[in-house]
């Protein structure tokens, strides 16, 4: 019991991330606030007669900007997949495109921001390197890796969509 006790403990924080979590999603589903975000959206969107690849492309941008103050993957999804999974499928974007775009947005910038709960490990273990290390250092020596990853991931992902591979299995 005491190994189970202890094994369990350290669940606390995330049992904890997914309550709230999903306290926030039945709170988008009873007030359908989700559904008249994505009609509402769908229809600007529809009028402006953008095709997949320039909303997938939109959704990164949106998904990178956001990471920069909110880098819980999981917790982040579960804001946007209520709003813009049927929003993008109803402009005819498979979900699956709208997850694989949602990964491409969510992971250049997680090195980047100091709202990453890593973030603080990643710059002790630059000072353990280089006792000058800091904030600024980390961020310099990982921004020319962040800078190439936001600018491939985003063209195989539109090469993924020109050429109709598929999503998933």
């Amino acid at each position: 019991i005491k190994a189970m006790e202890k094994a369990v403990s350290g669940l606390g924080g995330l049992i904890f991330l997914l309550f709230v979590i999903s306290q926030f999603n039945a709170f988008f589903t009873y007030t359908n606030m989700a559904t008249l975000a994505a009609v509402n959206m769908g229809d600007t969107l529809e009028a402006a007669g953008l095709g997949a690849l320039p909303l997938l492309l939109g959704f990164v941008v949106v998904v990178a900007v956001l990471d920069l103050i909110m880098t819980g993957s999981l917790a982040k999804w579960a804001i946007f997949a209520p709003i813009f999974v049927p929003l993008l499928m109803r402009l005819g974007v498979e979900p699956e495109a709208v997850l694989a775009a949602y990964r491409v947005g969510d992971s250049p910038l997680n090195a980047l921001t100091p709202m990453n709960a890593y973030f603080a490990l990643i710059v002790s273990f630059a000072m353990k390197y280089q006792k000058d290390a800091g904030v600024g250092t980390v961020i310099a020596l990982m921004l020319p890796h962040v800078i190439a990853l936001f600018l491939v991931w985003p063209v195989l992902l539109a090469l993924w969509q020109i050429f109709g591979l598929p999503w998933g299995f």
